[in-house]
């Protein structure tokens, strides 16, 4: 039997940052049912790093203190992990005011522009549109490389990401976990749930009652359009109320149309009914041409029942332990969100890099 004192189950970017910040004490061992880690909302996220996602929430809080994390490439990424392209709040339709931006402030309050302003910066929007806000903080982060930085820190201290490997049952026995899997045996004295929209599953196989989590597919569609000059587009959003889009290379951008339809854990797959949706809302909103559909592509983004995110020890199931419910904000927070997790697996105060932190608010 293998042994271990941290067994992380699921490989994707929660799991794979809270092993690179508990490997440099702890032995530390990763399993990912999949040929590779972050297959699915890792490896399909068109993430961002944005202060004013998710509005005033506690949330908020793991996302602005993720922020001098990014920028110091941790943990030990060797190319920056940002890329600024700042976010236009479009006005008109929804409204002049900006809910889910209340109480930032400095850099990262938005500032207001009227048509004239949005013009100049995004030429060809339609005429509904009165303005915008602009969010110039918001930068791009680099997932694959922040990903592979973070399996590559638990390996270089002495932990070990197993792929292929898929928890059948667990149960406690004694002071450990006893972990059956289809590749052999585990005992580790902390049972980690970072299995995304698995995790309930994780829990049923552990004997353990599950949180609610609801799975939901989320699709983007890559468009080659008749303009060029879009690679450093801002993101363009109608205050995320049905769509937004990016530049992506010199005359494609990638389109989400916000949808969050409600799916089993799965190999998610773009539905056309989705992809219609998401060309007709961005021709609504600006006149350029749309010449082809070049790529599409769908992942699932999972939140509790009240949408919180869910970090802490079970309440009832001893050291097993949720990072869990992360919806669509788990890699702009999972630097914060690591180090609060690590902080309370091994029983620790909160650094204070995490001051405006309160763990209760993420409590299973």
């Amino acid at each position: 039997m293998v042994d271990t004192d941290i067994l992380i189950v699921g490989g994707g970017i929660a799991g794979a940052s809270l092993g690179a910040r508990l490997a440099p004490g702890r032995r530390v061992m990763v399993i990912e049912a999949e040929d590779v880690c972050g297959r699915h909302a890792t490896g399909r996220s068109a993430a961002f790093w944005q202060a004013s996602l998710g509005g005033d929430t506690p949330e908020r809080q793991l996302t602005l203190a993720s922020k001098p994390m990014f920028d110091w490439d941790w943990p030990g990424a060797s190319a920056p992990l940002l890329r600024r392209r700042g976010a236009l709040h479009l006005t008109g339709p929804c409204g002049e005011v900006m809910d889910e931006a209340a109480n930032l402030a400095g850099s990262f309050a938005p500032v207001h522009l009227d048509r004239e302003a949005l013009d100049r910066m995004v030429p060809g929007m339609r005429g509904q549109w009165t303005g915008a806000w602009f969010e110039p903080s918001c930068a791009d982060i680099e997932v694959a490389a922040f990903h592979a930085a973070c399996l590559a820190a638990i390996r270089r201290h002495g932990g070990t990401v197993r792929t292929d490997v898929a928890l059948e049952s667990a149960a406690r026995a004694g002071a450990s976990w006893r972990v059956e899997t289809n590749a052999g045996p585990i005992a580790a004295s902390v049972l980690v749930n970072a299995a995304g929209a698995w995790g309930d599953d994780v829990a049923r196989r552990a004997g353990v009652a599950g949180l609610g989590l609801e799975p939901r597919r989320r699709t983007v569609v890559q468009l080659r359009v008749g303009r060029t000059g879009l690679r450093d587009l801002p993101l363009v959003t109608d205050l995320h109320e049905s769509f937004y889009f990016k530049g992506e290379g010199d005359n494609t951008i990638w389109v989400c149309p916000l949808d969050e339809t409600l799916a089993d854990p799965c190999d998610a797959a773009p539905e056309e009914i989705d992809v219609a949706t998401a060309i007709d809302r961005f021709e609504r909103a600006v006149d350029w041409p749309v010449e082809a559909v070049e790529r599409k592509w769908a992942g699932l983004r999972t939140f509790a029942p009240d949408r919180r995110m869910r970090f802490g020890f079970d309440p009832k199931a001893d050291h097993f332990f949720w990072c869990v419910g992360q919806g669509g904000m788990g890699i702009q927070t999972a630097p914060a969100a690591s180090l609060l997790c690590a902080s309370l697996i091994r029983g620790e105060g909160l650094p204070e890099e995490l001051e405006a932190i309160d763990p209760a608010d993420f409590a299973p």
